[in-house]
């Protein structure tokens, strides 16, 4: 009887085992087999997984899903914040634009600046040698003779010959005149009268 019993539960175990080798492990072979494919397909198994489980009631209970509205709302959420994010982002590049562009202008404003010194300086040492040019004519005239200055004065155009004699000492300037035809001596003290 003893064989009787060992031979049922040898019979037990091959049933068993005959179930695991023929249908379970197969099976399991076959899913991790379409999970790799899919995997490689590109396909999330799991996030199909839980969108299934919110389309079919029992499966709901079964796989926990997110909340769908959650998802939705972290997404606009997302989306708001990059755009704001471009937004700033453009008005970044706008402002140093604006900024590079008042550099260049800066720099611009600082060479004319620069040139309009240069160009100042340029006619100061101009006017400081029409100056010491005019008082060297001053001096000559003089230095000459008032029997020579006369007439050349009054060969000169009126504001030039006036600006000599506002600029020769007085008694070099009397005496200028006293060579000079009384007409021309007239014309000239009216006009120095004036200038004064």
């Amino acid at each position: 009887m003893a064989k009787v019993i060992e031979e049922d539960k040898k019979d037990s175990y091959n049933r068993f085992q005959r179930v695991i080798f023929i249908i379970v492990i197969p099976l399991l072979f076959a899913i991790t087999f379409a999970l790799v494919i899919m995997q490689f397909a590109g396909i999330n198994v799991f996030e199909k997984a839980q969108s299934l489980s919110s389309d079919i009631p029992f499966l709901a209970k079964v796989i926990p899903s997110d909340d769908v509205e959650d998802r939705k709302q972290l997404q606009e959420r997302i989306i708001s914040l990059n755009a704001t994010m471009e937004d700033q982002e453009a008005k970044m590049a706008q402002l140093q634009s604006e900024m590079d562009k008042k550099d260049s202008d800066n720099e611009q404003l600082q060479a004319t600046i620069q040139q309009q010194k240069d160009e100042l300086e340029e006619l100061r040492q101009i006017g400081e040698e029409n100056k010491r040019a005019f008082k060297e004519v001053v001096n000559t005239f003089e230095a000459m003779s008032a029997k020579s200055a006369a007439p050349v004065l009054m060969e000169m155009k009126d504001e030039e010959a006036m600006k000599i004699l506002s600029n020769i000492k007085p008694d070099t300037l009397a005496d200028i005149l006293e060579k000079m035809p009384p007409g021309d001596a007239a014309r000239y003290t009216s006009l120095l009268s004036t200038e004064e």
